[in-house]
């Protein structure tokens, strides 16, 4: 079992900058892929971006491609979100997950075994 605690959301204007940060239990999480997932009211939770489990295979959607950037530190049990250039449509909450399978590049969120319990992001304009 393993569980994640997600922190670093907030409220920013349009144009700045967040760092998300989620922090796993366990001795295992070196073995998992590990994802960011976005949602808002009313809508499917949204893919974002994904990490290998040795990080040498990151994974974003076209709409956060050059702003973001998805980041783990296994000796910290923790994977980060970095995001820039913040865009109001980027509002939401923002999950981190984690794939026992390890398999590269999952973005399906039912392929997730483990998920945070979010964290707030609003971007204002």
């Amino acid at each position: 079992q393993v569980q994640l605690v997600e922190s670093g959301g907030g409220l920013v204007q349009a144009g700045g900058s967040l760092r998300l940060s989620c922090a796993a239990s366990g001795r295992t999480f070196s073995t998992y892929t590990m994802g960011w997932f976005r949602q808002t009211p009313g809508k499917e939770r949204e893919f974002v971006a994904a990490i290998s489990r040795s990080t040498s295979s990151t994974y974003y959607t076209d709409s956060v491609k050059g702003r973001f950037t998805i980041s783990r530190d296994n000796a910290k049990n923790t994977v980060y979100l970095q995001m820039n250039s913040l865009k109001r449509e980027d509002t939401a909450v923002y999950f981190c997950a984690a794939d026992r399978s390890g398999v590269v590049g999952v973005q399906t969120p039912y392929e997730y075994d483990y998920w945070g319990q979010g964290t707030q992001v609003t971007v204002s304009s």
